[in-house]
């Protein structure tokens, strides 16, 4: 089982400055607790690399460690064999779609949670 992350859009100022920096602050810690977690992301192009999450920036790049190339198979019973790439940075415009793989998140709550 795995916990999908989406892509919120652009943020708008609605409240004060306290308002805006507490979410900050929230959005920080739920993407600190992500650090090390197994990762599953989808690009455009088809390919879906599994890694461990390293880190972002602010374009929404994402740097995996230890990470697996999965090739888009036309066959959906054969996966084929990954292939290892090691340290790999997925520009943020190519990711489709982010998913924590459950047993690594097993100690933090969901993505989507109140504390």
């Amino acid at each position: 089982m795995a916990t999908m992350i989406e892509e919120n859009g652009p943020s708008t100022h609605v409240g004060g400055q306290s308002e805006l920096s507490s979410s900050s602050s929230r959005v920080r810690q739920k993407l600190e607790s992500l650090l090390n977690k197994n990762m599953r992301i989808r690009m455009t192009d088809g390919r879906t690399l599994v890694g461990l999450f390293l880190c972002t920036d602010r374009d929404c790049n994402v740097i995996l460690g230890s990470a697996q190339e999965f090739l888009k198979s036309s066959d959906s019973f054969s996966q084929g064999e990954p292939r290892v790439l090691g340290l790999a940075m997925i520009p943020g415009h190519h990711v489709v779609s982010i998913e924590v793989e459950s047993d690594t998140l097993a100690d933090t709550q969901g993505f989507g949670g109140s504390h």
